[in-house]
């Protein structure tokens, strides 16, 4: 059993917030390097075409983690990515802040 301190940056729930961050970050930046924002606003996005294939593992997982369909949710998995766009912008914006504070 090591006597060490334990640093709480390290800590299991700390470290999942920070690779958390760094995937919506990676995400919005294939969003904003790969798809038009007249095409969101449209609701008419062809998400896996506009993803090149190694971007979009992260992006879909961020993407459709956020869109997750709720009991009653009659939108398409599209619309729900829509809104999901706004919700990852939101948490990127967040984490900048807070990080520019810390």
């Amino acid at each position: 059993m090591s006597s060490l301190p334990v640093r709480l940056d390290r800590e299991p729930a700390a470290l999942a917030m920070r690779i958390g961050v760094v995937a919506a970050e990676a995400a919005l930046a294939t969003f904003a390097r790969n798809l038009d924002l007249d095409e969101v606003e449209d609701g008419e996005v062809d998400f896996r075409g506009a993803i090149g294939p190694a971007e979009w593992p992260v992006f879909s997982l961020v993407i459709d983690t956020l869109a997750e369909g709720r009991p009653g949710d009659e939108r398409s998995l599209d619309e729900r990515r829509v809104e999901a766009l706004n919700d990852l912008a939101r948490i990127c914006m967040a984490a900048k802040q807070r990080a520019g504070a810390a």
